[in-house]
């Protein structure tokens, strides 16, 4: 299929050294050309991003603008798929622009007036730029909604309901998620399912560190004193990740947190750091999980068991994206804690022994 795409693309896949499609990218090609209503589940890390935007960048004419709307649950989310997009798209003379809040949306609508075909942002800066005539919705002939069922969160779910509303009944709907809690319901009539959720990512290794609660700090602080290594911590709690940022800074740990209240702009140079290994630890919560797409990320670590297999699967595909290695360390510091871990995934018990792991 790689064959058929432009030249223009072909010197890109080159660059990328991509010999093949992923599984999800070959499967999801055609129905999204065909202008398919389709749900597409499929692990983190397996290529959808460019399963749902390869198809629909070909269907695109230049100069008519606002053609597809790309709907992202955060901030983070909309500015991968935003950097993602463009580089595909300024191949085939398509304009990408993004609209998240926390911008200034005065400069928002002045892209507008430049006639971009691509739109890519959040439900509710979206909305806004609908409800003041700016996004005409009826230009629209694709919705792609990404990481959908966090779309349908309490904040997000009546954006997207009245985004989608105002939209020609000849539209493409395109729902993609990671998982398969999505009630159908939601959905609307005549969509197509394309379910590889069963689909393994062998490149990640999943283990445990048993310690007391009292010593999750200095774990974390030897971690983060491992030469080349980054890792991506998870915290349930914003509290902890507070306190855990606040005392491993004061011992001058090289160690930064993505709280959801840090502005687009600052949010986007600690991201930058911690790509190019200035940051060894980056602290994070679920809400920001979705958006942080790090490439060849090491490790994982979850300073708490997530509340949920569907938190612990999101963590996790942080890391061994597209078929590189990645490894996730799980925190357990009582006999339940492990209990429930092991409900999620199989894992290994590794202890942390001169700057290196040793599987016990």
């Amino acid at each position: 299929m790689i064959d058929t795409f432009p030249p223009s693309w072909q010197k890109q896949i080159h660059s990328l050294g991509f010999t093949q499609l992923t599984p999800v990218q070959e499967q999801a090609f055609s129905p999204i050309q065909e202008g398919q209503n389709l749900l597409l589940v499929s692990p983190t890390g397996t290529g959808k991003t460019l399963a749902y935007l390869l198809p629909s960048l070909l269907k695109l004419q230049p100069k008519k603008s606002q053609q597809l709307l790309i709907l992202a649950p955060n901030t983070e989310l909309a500015g991968q798929i935003f950097d993602v997009t463009k580089t595909w798209a300024e191949h085939l003379n398509l304009t990408t622009q993004l609209f998240i809040s926390g911008s200034s949306q005065k400069r928002q609508i002045e892209r507008l007036k430049k006639g971009p075909e691509i739109l890519i942002g959040t439900p509710g800066r979206i909305f806004e730029l609908i409800k003041l005539k700016k996004i005409k919705m009826m230009s629209v002939d694709t919705i792609i909604l990404d990481e959908f069922d966090q779309l349908l969160g309490d904040s997000q779910e009546h954006f997207v309901q009245k985004i989608t509303h105002h939209v020609p009944k000849t539209h493409q709907l395109v729902y993609v998620s990671a998982t398969q809690a999505i009630e159908e319901s939601k959905l609307v009539e005549n969509t197509l399912t394309l379910d590889l959720s069963q689909q393994k990512l062998n490149t990640i290794e999943h283990y445990y560190l048993s310690i007391e609660k009292r010593q999750r700090l200095d774990i974390l602080r030897k971690f983060s004193n491992i030469p080349n290594l980054r890792g991506l911590v998870f915290f349930n709690s914003l509290a902890d990740l507070g306190a855990a940022e606040e005392r491993l800074q004061f011992s001058r740990a090289s160690v930064v947190s993505l709280a959801s209240d840090i502005n687009v702009k600052f949010r986007k140079t600690i991201l930058e750091k911690f790509k190019n290994h200035e940051i060894s630890l980056l602290f994070a919560t679920d809400l920001v999980s979705r958006g942080i797409d790090i490439d060849a990320l090491e490790l994982v670590i979850n300073y708490d068991v997530p509340r949920q297999k569907e938190d612990y699967t999101h963590r996790s595909g942080r890391t061994g994206r597209m078929g590189k290695k990645g490894m996730v360390i799980t925190l357990i510091s009582h006999p339940e804690d492990l209990k429930k871990l092991k409900k999620f995934t199989r894992v290994q018990e590794v202890i942390l022994k001169n700057q290196e792991l040793h599987i016990k």
